[in-house]
């Protein structure tokens, strides 16, 4: 007879995954940023604070030669993130930490700079709005900062009176003219996003005596006093010379509609000009070839109710004086390729550019040649693993890249890419990898209509024919997105580690399948994505070392919406647990913060075909029901509606007695994603208390925090 209890063996070491304290204080790498002689790469590294409340960030400077060890170049409390190398090696980064100078002072999040000869970091400006991106140009002494202002400051000292103003009168009150009014958990206004050139100011006050270690002051010019709220979402590169910016504005359309321009920003003037705005269509700017004659433009079609988005790369000549929206300047790039792509960094030479893409479980490098630099356009895969590669740079001689790569063996680390032969190279880190408590193999099913669905399947130490484990179904979020990356958040091993196997698929909608894999299940999320949900489940319960009797099904997100989808269609689980999920499409659609966007994915008749909510009094699985009020992308009403609709619908409603065995885990302050690190505790402790509950009829011990 099978073991019935999870698969944990006495002899297997302890991982950081058995214990969660240990799993939050794994260091958290992100972002990556490589001086313009190629010597220095920066990244920035997440530790737990002493009382397990926070992230605090800090700067560490790897070995691009992977000789040195990883040495950690900033120190604060409030920690430093956002790393940019200027063209002379100093390195520009922000912080809230308070300014040496100025102690008294509130800190606000500072644009802070540390020399490229080692000297001490210090504030170089500061303002009452904070700054929120630093850029520079590769080849120029130029900077620049995304910052918001009040929309009707004159100047800075302006926005400055009438933001103690408002602070000091302790008013909130928003009055909006335009949609959206809010962004995953931001509230909107009244301040707006603005580019600002960063320039110096003048020397000295006047009649204040110099010193030896003055500097000038800087001062910031505002080149977007025009731009509303269209900067809000905006991707902004800019070009090699410091001359001009790329960015996407959200040009407002009727009826609450909106779409992406491009446009360029002539840094001396302030003037702008527009360089695609085509029905239909959205643009957002790419990097700047090296002699800034051609910027690459990603193109993104409106989605229909009956047609998926399409992704596209072009080139488009900047160099000369083309006329204004001039379509017939776009060059179509790699469009024979079904990939979604997203360009990186151009090769020196301008001969070819490297993008990332979802492609079968990974996100490789790509190389995408250049038509002027080659007889044909080609895509050639650069790395050879099942790895998810970002924060891609190039070395100035062009012979290698750095990117952070990871997968579901292991978090993000910082590699060396030989261009030549696509090896990578794991640089010295802050921290080892932490050892996985089981092994990931790959698995696929097939759909009823002939489709390869794909999926992870993460197994625990010691998981056999004599010892199945435990399934648990995960499904994505997006919809459009894979499972093949790291993710802190929503961390299989975790699991693993308490003896669950855990199936990551790769339903109709996911990308790295291409375009058909996506239009399978668009406008029918409750077809092909269940049914080949379905599919892979059954393929994986069909193997000797899972368990068929004791499975569940995850999900946040769109994964929530299909988490809910599958308790009102399927009874085959013992447990569902739905994150942050959608359950009323009709009440969604209008609610959540990018209405415009939803509004063309399904008409009416559609989103009431696939809502989950009509299928209310069929749910006989017990459900753990968990939202932030603070999502403002799936709004808490829809939380709300499920859990009461669950308690006096469902085939497990609330009894005379007001008992059920469903749960609703509340967060009041947190959004979409539990990222607090004493709530995210929480959140795994309750799911594995409500799994251990209903998949292994065992009691353990919620956490005492709640209160219980």
């Amino acid at each position: 007879m099978a073991n019935l209890e999870p698969v944990i063996p006495d002899e297997q070491p302890l991982t950081p995954f058995h214990d969660l304290d240990h799993y939050l204080s794994i260091p958290r790498v992100s972002g990556l940023a490589l001086s313009p002689d190629g010597s220095r790469l920066v990244t920035t590294v997440s530790t737990l604070n002493g009382k397990g409340t926070e992230f605090a960030t800090a700067l560490w400077e790897l070995d691009p030669a992977g000789q040195k060890h990883a040495r950690r170049i900033t120190r604060s409390a409030k920690g430093e993130a956002g790393a940019a190398f200027a063209a002379n090696g100093d390195v520009y980064f922000t912080s809230a930490r308070p300014d040496p100078d100025s102690p008294d002072e509130e800190p606000v999040n500072a644009l802070w700079m540390l020399p490229a000869d080692g000297g001490e970091a210090r504030v170089v400006l500061s303002r009452p709005g904070g700054i929120s991106r630093i850029m520079t140009a590769r080849d120029a002494d130029a900077a620049f900062v995304t910052a918001e202002v009040l929309a009707g400051s004159a100047d800075e000292g302006d926005d400055a009176e009438r933001r103690k103003s408002r602070k000091d009168k302790k008013v909130s009150a928003i009055l909006h003219s335009e949609y959206p009014v809010r962004y995953w958990d931001a509230d909107l206004g009244p301040a707006q996003p603005r580019i600002f050139a960063v320039e110096p100011g003048e020397d000295a006050a006047p009649g204040k005596p110099a010193t030896v270690d003055a500097t000038a002051p800087l001062v910031l010019r505002n080149l977007t006093p025009d731009a509303g709220p269209r900067l809000r979402e905006a991707e902004t590169v800019v070009s090699p010379d410091g001359k001009t910016i790329y960015s996407s504005y959200a040009k407002p359309l009727a009826k609450a509609d909106s779409r992406s321009i491009l446009v360029a920003v002539d840094v001396a003037s302030g003037s702008l000009k527009v360089l695609l705005d085509h029905e239909g269509m959205s643009y957002f700017p790419g990097p700047v070839s090296p002699d800034g004659r051609t910027l690459v433009v990603v193109s993104e079609s409106d989605s229909t109710p009956h047609k998926a988005p399409e992704i596209k790369l072009h080139l488009l000549d900047v160099s000369g004086d083309a006329a204004v929206d001039d379509a017939s300047g776009l060059q179509p790039l790699a469009h024979d390729w079904d990939r979604w792509a997203k360009p990186a960094a151009w090769l020196p030479d301008g001969s070819a550019i490297l993008v990332t893409a979802d492609d079968d479980g990974a996100s490789p490098v790509f190389r995408v040649s250049v038509p002027s630099a080659a007889a044909e356009v080609g895509v050639t895969r650069v790395t050879q693993d099942s790895a998810a590669y970002t924060d891609v740079a190039i070395s100035p001689e062009g012979r290698h890249a750095y990117a952070l790569r990871s997968s579901y063996a292991f978090p993000p680390e910082a590699v060396r890419i030989d261009l030549a032969s696509g090896e990578t190279t794991r640089l010295p880190a802050p921290a080892e990898r932490p050892a996985s408590p089981g092994r990931l193999e790959r698995i696929a099913a097939s759909a009823a209509d002939g489709s390869r669905v794909p999926a992870y399947l993460a197994l625990p130490e010691g998981a056999s024919a004599g010892s199945p484990a435990p399934l648990l179904l995960w499904i994505h979020g997006g919809p459009l997105g894979s499972w093949n990356a790291w993710t802190w958040r929503w961390n299989p091993w975790l699991l693993a580690a308490k003896g669950y196997a855990v199936l990551l698929p790769d339903p109709a909608l996911s990308t790295g399948y291409g375009q058909s894999h996506i239009q399978r299940g668009w406008g029918s999320w409750g077809k092909a994505p269940f049914t080949d949900l379905m599919a892979v489940t059954d393929a994986a319960v069909e193997r000797p070392d899972i368990d068929p009797a004791r499975t569940a099904a995850m999900g946040g997100s769109f994964g929530g919406y299909m988490a809910n989808w599958v308790a009102g269609n399927t009874d085959r689980f013992k447990a569902v647990v739905t994150h942050a999920s959608l359950w009323a499409l009709d009440q969604f659609g209008p609610t959540t913060d990018a209405s415009q966007y939803w509004l063309k994915e399904m008409t009416e008749e559609m989103a009431l075909e696939n809502s989950p909510h009509l299928h209310a009094d069929n749910i006989s699985t017990p459900m753990l029901v968990i939202h932030g009020d603070r999502d403002y992308r799936v709004p808490i009403g829809e939380g709300l509606r499920l859990w009461y609709e669950l308690l006096s619908k469902s085939r497990l409603a609330a009894d005379d007695d007001g008992q059920t065995p469903h749960r609703f885990l509340y967060f009041p302050d947190e959004n979409h994603w539990i990222l607090k690190p004493q709530h995210a505790k929480v959140w795994y402790q309750v799911v594995e208390w409500f799994l251990a509950r209903n998949v292994l009829g065992q009691e353990i011990e919620l956490p005492p925090e709640l209160g219980l």
